[in-house]
Protein backbone atom coordinates (compact mmCIF):
# COMPACT_ATOMS: atom_id res chain seq x y z
CA UNK A 1 0.00 0.00 0.00
CA UNK A 2 1.56 3.29 -0.97
CA UNK A 3 2.42 6.34 1.34
CA UNK A 4 0.98 9.18 0.37
CA UNK A 5 3.33 12.18 1.29
CA UNK A 6 1.43 15.09 -0.07
CA UNK A 7 -1.83 14.98 -1.78
CA UNK A 8 0.40 15.28 -5.47
CA UNK A 9 3.13 12.68 -4.54
CA UNK A 10 3.15 8.54 -3.05
CA UNK A 11 6.17 6.94 -1.90
CA UNK A 12 5.09 3.30 -3.39
CA UNK A 13 6.18 0.14 -1.40
CA UNK A 14 8.49 -1.06 -3.78
CA UNK A 15 10.88 2.29 -2.95
CA UNK A 16 11.57 1.01 0.74
CA UNK A 17 12.35 -1.81 2.80
CA UNK A 18 11.50 -2.79 6.46
CA UNK A 19 13.03 -4.89 8.36
CA UNK A 20 12.17 -5.57 11.58
CA UNK A 21 14.96 -5.92 14.89
CA UNK A 22 15.23 -6.47 18.11
CA UNK A 23 14.49 -3.78 20.11
CA UNK A 24 15.71 -2.89 23.64
CA UNK A 25 13.52 -1.23 25.85
CA UNK A 26 10.13 -2.03 27.20
CA UNK A 27 9.02 -5.41 26.57
CA UNK A 28 10.04 -7.32 29.39
CA UNK A 29 11.03 -11.28 28.06
CA UNK A 30 9.34 -10.62 24.94
CA UNK A 31 12.17 -8.21 24.36
CA UNK A 32 14.47 -11.01 23.56
CA UNK A 33 12.44 -13.36 21.57
CA UNK A 34 10.36 -10.99 19.47
CA UNK A 35 11.74 -8.44 17.07
CA UNK A 36 9.53 -5.61 17.35
CA UNK A 37 11.50 -2.60 16.39
CA UNK A 38 11.71 -1.40 12.62
CA UNK A 39 13.86 -0.41 10.28
CA UNK A 40 12.40 1.77 6.98
CA UNK A 41 15.22 2.04 4.43
CA UNK A 42 14.81 4.00 1.43
CA UNK A 43 17.03 4.10 -1.18
CA UNK A 44 17.25 8.05 -2.07
CA UNK A 45 18.79 7.80 -5.46
CA UNK A 46 16.27 5.49 -6.78
CA UNK A 47 13.18 7.06 -5.46
CA UNK A 48 10.87 8.89 -7.60
CA UNK A 49 10.98 12.18 -6.41
CA UNK A 50 12.39 15.93 -8.13
CA UNK A 51 16.57 16.26 -7.70
CA UNK A 52 15.61 19.01 -5.79
CA UNK A 53 13.69 17.46 -3.32
CA UNK A 54 16.39 14.46 -3.08
CA UNK A 55 18.91 17.04 -2.16
CA UNK A 56 17.10 18.68 0.40
CA UNK A 57 15.72 15.14 1.80
CA UNK A 58 19.75 13.74 1.86
CA UNK A 59 20.71 17.45 3.77
CA UNK A 60 17.44 16.83 6.02
CA UNK A 61 18.57 13.22 6.58
CA UNK A 62 21.94 13.49 8.38
CA UNK A 63 23.41 11.18 9.50
CA UNK A 64 20.63 8.74 9.06
CA UNK A 65 21.66 8.74 5.54
CA UNK A 66 24.38 5.81 4.87
CA UNK A 67 27.21 5.87 2.46
CA UNK A 68 24.96 3.57 -0.07
CA UNK A 69 22.54 7.05 -0.65
CA UNK A 70 20.38 5.21 1.58
CA UNK A 71 18.24 7.19 4.41
CA UNK A 72 17.85 4.90 7.64
CA UNK A 73 14.68 5.56 9.73
CA UNK A 74 14.22 3.50 12.63
CA UNK A 75 11.25 3.06 15.27
CA UNK A 76 11.50 1.12 18.60
CA UNK A 77 9.49 2.77 21.06
CA UNK A 78 6.79 1.14 21.14
CA UNK A 79 5.75 -2.77 22.04
CA UNK A 80 4.24 -4.02 19.09
CA UNK A 81 5.78 -4.46 15.53
CA UNK A 82 2.76 -2.70 13.87
CA UNK A 83 3.06 0.32 16.24
CA UNK A 84 6.80 0.57 15.29
CA UNK A 85 5.77 0.23 11.79
CA UNK A 86 3.08 3.38 11.97
CA UNK A 87 5.82 5.38 13.59
CA UNK A 88 8.51 4.67 11.58
CA UNK A 89 6.04 5.69 8.33
CA UNK A 90 5.09 8.68 9.97
CA UNK A 91 8.74 9.88 10.62
CA UNK A 92 10.00 9.27 6.67
CA UNK A 93 6.78 10.63 5.51
CA UNK A 94 7.56 13.70 7.92
CA UNK A 95 11.03 13.53 6.71
CA UNK A 96 10.23 13.42 2.86
CA UNK A 97 7.25 16.14 3.25
CA UNK A 98 9.78 18.75 4.96
CA UNK A 99 11.79 18.27 1.71
CA UNK A 100 9.31 18.84 -0.51
CA UNK A 101 9.16 22.30 0.97
CA UNK A 102 11.27 24.77 -1.01
CA UNK A 103 13.18 27.21 0.97
CA UNK A 104 12.24 30.86 0.33
CA UNK A 105 15.06 32.66 -1.32
CA UNK A 106 17.02 35.01 0.24
CA UNK A 107 16.39 38.38 -1.33
CA UNK A 108 19.57 40.52 -0.63
CA UNK A 109 18.89 43.91 1.12
CA UNK A 110 20.94 47.22 1.82
CA UNK A 111 20.58 49.37 4.56
CA UNK A 112 18.51 51.78 4.65
CA UNK A 113 19.93 55.53 5.62
CA UNK A 114 17.94 56.04 8.76
CA UNK A 115 19.35 52.81 10.36
CA UNK A 116 23.12 53.72 9.12
CA UNK A 117 22.33 57.27 10.58
CA UNK A 118 21.33 55.00 13.82
CA UNK A 119 24.51 53.28 13.96
CA UNK A 120 27.02 56.51 13.30
CA UNK A 121 24.86 58.35 15.98
CA UNK A 122 25.36 55.87 18.67
CA UNK A 123 29.13 55.29 17.62
CA UNK A 124 29.42 58.98 18.10
CA UNK A 125 27.72 58.65 21.82
CA UNK A 126 29.64 55.70 22.88
CA UNK A 127 32.65 57.92 21.49
CA UNK A 128 31.99 60.86 23.67
CA UNK A 129 31.24 58.98 26.74
CA UNK A 130 34.82 57.45 26.04
CA UNK A 131 36.23 60.22 25.64
CA UNK A 132 34.70 62.09 28.72
CA UNK A 133 35.88 59.18 31.23
CA UNK A 134 39.90 59.53 30.08
CA UNK A 135 42.03 61.60 32.33
CA UNK A 136 43.43 64.46 31.19
CA UNK A 137 47.18 62.67 31.49
CA UNK A 138 45.97 60.11 28.59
Amino acid sequence: MPIQVTASFALSDSEFSESFIRASGPGGQNVNKVATAVQLRLHVARASMPEAVKARLRALAGSRLTTEDELVVEAREHRTQAQNRQAARERLVDLVRRAFVRPKARRKTAPTKASKERRLDSKTRRSRLKRARRSDDD
